[in-house]
């Protein structure tokens, strides 16, 4: 038990790039179809519904970027 909690990693100092990657985001934008996965209209309609919120809240932010640095 007490050389696990002397084992403690350090924490690695992400990049700027690193930080805004959006590869998960991309992901679950463009990836394929899986035919394994289980398909009904409450799913599709709960996808279409995070796309949605994810695109006004990225829209959101660039505006609110562009309202601070540019107007």
């Amino acid at each position: 038990m007490e050389k696990e909690a002397d084992t403690v990693e350090p924490k690695k100092k992400l990049s700027f790039r690193e930080f805004f990657q959006l590869g998960e985001v991309g992901g679950y934008f463009f990836r394929k179809k899986d035919p394994n996965r289980p398909s009904n209209i409450n799913l599709k309609m709960m996808h279409g519904v995070n796309k949605i919120s994810i695109i006004i809240f990225l829209l959101g932010v660039m505006f609110i970027i562009i309202k601070r640095f540019l107007l």
